[in-house]
């Protein structure tokens, strides 16, 4: 590096110092930016787990106040619920020998095989 007689003629940056923080400034709104759209991402599932998660509510709860026979025989069906198509199906297996039904309750976005949300409820069999 040479002497530099005049201050003023030697101050700032060169084009390689230039580049290099570029670069790593780039490196950084990249790694941002995946941040971000991951984070978009994961509010959209935690929305659909949320709204699956209502859907079996809803269900259950039809379970309870439903008469004892209609409660326990197997039914599913579909549940419009934030904009969405959802498919519930619900069973129900006895929880020991002291007269309590297991009510399960499991819900799928439409058309789809994924199982969202699932819920169990114990209810008296008589």
């Amino acid at each position: 590096m040479r002497p530099c007689s005049n201050p003023h003629a030697c101050a700032g940056f060169s084009l390689l110092e230039l580049m290099v923080a570029l670069a790593i400034f780039g490196m950084a709104v990249v790694g941002l930016l995946n941040l971000s759209g991951e984070s978009t991402r994961t509010a959209v599932v935690l929305e659909e787990r949320a709204l699956a998660a209502v859907v079996a509510e809803n269900q259950a709860i039809d379970a309870m106040l439903a008469p004892t026979a209609a409660a326990v025989a197997p039914a599913n069906g579909q549940e419009m619920l934030g904009g969405r198509s959802w498919d519930w199906r619900r069973t129900s297996m006895p929880a020991g020998s002291t007269g309590i039904v297991r009510i399960q309750v499991q819900v799928r976005a439409a058309a789809q095989a994924q199982e969202i949300a699932s819920l169990s409820v114990l209810r008296s069999a008589e």
